[in-house]
């Protein structure tokens, strides 16, 4: 038995036959050329070419797979037609001299070797979009066929990195799990599984080779280990493990439709974080009850540009139509320095998560910011929407960011556009100064979210990136409940509700304390949605003297 390791992305466990999947391999020489008009027509062509191809595996993939999957092809032909990578290939062909197929390798090289030096994980993620395109281009100038390939049942693709489009070509229902000896955990192939909730594992290095191909294997998306010719032990322990797996979900799904309330009879709401129209589907499946937040990050981190307000209004009010009447809260731009650094043309930031960033960056660019709301304000009219304003840190800045969704309100209504009247705007609770200033914010918010992620990092002085950071963390952190606890009582003071957001919404261990604090609503990842329903359901809160010992243990009070 060969036993492969790597970084864990779903967690489900599969048995099945590795597909050693061989990429396109193109042998790109460089040449000068003399005709350098003909060199650019060969682009041009191979462009129109892979335009068409591409939205042929569009219309495909829109069958198949779904509007938020098929959405990567035409990514793929914004990314083709960016204008600084169009520069930069006819740059190199017209003063290099450089043959077509040369200028695409080195133009896409420069792009992605600008983009990883960013600093920022989910931008150098979206270099395979970058890859993917120029191996498209390249392919169509030599004149070469596509790549296809047929998968036999319970298929185990193995690769040293999937490009988004040959994630999107293999049959779903065959494809049992997906392993790279690259890749990354937001990157499109890791986002697909984790639509398709199959095993993936990622950045397992050479081991994941030819080699390996045809061998029956188990992948253990939990651990992210991949085991090659599996002794009679794994393999027992695997088919127990997937049965049991299996039986969970049965019991849980039990329990889609049920009330989210304690045996006592208090209720609360359980919501689903999501970051684009894929995982609202997965939100539908698990019964949500709403939508806690919808981040945009995917739409301009993706794309390198901001999108518009059509491709903004259209994911919206596609969230509130697949959730029919439940509450959606649309998170506006909470975008980082690091992210936006090229697009914007700021200057490198030292400490660029203390820096220029979400709600700062909206109340600076302006135009971005009211795109944004303008598009929310339209989708409104199409469910139950909420707009949530990130990254607060003073009143002022709630007042002035609500000034501005007004302001577009009134424009809005001078276009003759419709749009809800009754949208609520709430303020993300993740710093300690909006702690401490929960009070007077409850008095300006209709509701607080608190982004306990962000509130660990700035309260406790620790980088989540920081590889100590598991070690230096304090379980169950005093000054974090704490704080958590003054948010609730100020909110509820005022008559507002409190969403709990981020990892310790779906620690079981506190979801007691949780609901003695009197959190009204949990929003966690659309798979912990049930067994977080599972868990409050089994709870009896009537004992106040067990409310009282609970919280005043770990809160030291």
């Amino acid at each position: 038995m060969n036993t492969i390791t790597g970084k864990a992305v779903v967690g489900a466990i599969a048995r099945g036959t590795i597909v050693y999947y061989h990429k396109n391999e193109f042998a790109v020489t460089k040449r000068r050329v003399v005709d350098t008009e003909l060199e650019l027509k060969r682009y041009t062509s191979a462009k129109e070419a892979s335009e068409e191809e591409l939205q042929k595996l569009y219309d495909e993939a829109l069958e198949r797979l779904g509007e938020e999957n098929a959405q990567i092809f035409i990514i793929h032909q914004m990314l083709m037609s960016d204008a600084q990578f169009e520069r930069c290939v006819m740059t190199h062909i017209t003063e290099d001299s450089y043959n077509a197929e040369y200028a695409v390798k080195r133009a896409a090289l420069e792009l992605v070797q600008m983009l990883s030096a960013n600093g920022s994980d989910y931008v150098k993620e979206r270099t395979a979009d970058i890859r993917d395109v120029s191996d498209r281009l390249i392919r169509h100038l030599l004149n070469l066929p596509s790549k296809d390939i047929k998968l036999g049942e319970n298929s185990i693709i193995c690769a040293d990195e999937l490009m988004p489009s040959e994630a999107l070509m293999f049959d779903r229902k065959k494809l049992a799990g997906l392993c790279m000896a690259s890749g990354a955990v937001n990157s499109h192939a890791s986002i697909l599984a984790r639509s398709m909730n199959i095993p993936c594992i990622v950045c397992m290095g050479d081991k994941i080779c030819e080699e390996i191909d045809g061998k029956e294997a188990i992948v253990d998306g939990y651990e992210g280990v991949l085991y090659v010719e599996p002794d009679e032990m794994t393999v027992r322990l695997a088919e127990e493990r997937i049965k049991s797996e299996q039986r969970k979900l049965e019991i849980l799904s039990r329990l889609i439709g049920k009330a989210t309330e304690t045996a006592d009879g208090r209720s609360v709401r359980i919501y689903t974080n999501v970051y684009n129209l894929a995982e609202v589907e997965n939100a539908v499946a698990n019964d949500a009850e709403g939508i806690g937040i919808f981040r945009s990050e995917s739409l301009y981190i993706t794309e390198r540009v901001f999108p518009n307000e059509e491709l903004l209004f259209y994911n919206y009010r596609r969230a509130l139509e697949d959730m029919k009447g439940k509450e959606v809260t649309l998170l506006t731009y909470d975008m980082s320095a690091e992210n936006i650094e090229e697009m914007l043309d700021l200057k490198k930031e030292p400490n660029p998560a203390l820096g220029y960033r979400s709600i700062r960056v909206c109340l600076e660019q302006q135009e971005l910011f009211r795109t944004q709301i303008r598009a929310m304000l339209r989708a409104s009219v199409y469910g139950r929407l909420s707009i949530l304003l990130p990254m607060i840190i003073d009143v002022g800045e709630f007042r002035y960011a609500r000034s501005i969704i007004n302001d577009e309100k009134e424009k809005l209504r001078e276009d003759g556009i419709s749009f809800a009247e009754d949208i609520k705007i709430g303020a993300m609770i993740e710093t300690p100064a909006a702690v401490i200033t929960s009070d007077i914010l409850a008095k300006e918010a209709d509701f607080f979210s608190i982004g306990t992620n962000d509130l660990e990092q700035f309260t406790l002085a620790l980088d989540k990136n920081n590889s100590k950071y598991d070690r230096i963390r304090p379980e169950n952190s005093t000054a974090i409940l704490r704080m958590i606890k003054i948010v609730c009582e100020n909110a509820h003071r005022n008559g507002i509700p409190v969403v709990l957001c981020g990892e310790l919404a779906s620690d079981f261990s506190l979801t007691e304390v949780f609901l003695d604090l009197n959190v009204d609503v949990f929003s966690v990842a659309p798979p912990r949605v049930l067994p977080l329903r599972r868990v409050i359901r089994s709870m009896d809160l009537s004992d106040e003297d067990r409310a009282k010992n609970v919280v005043s243990q770990l809160l030291d009070i």
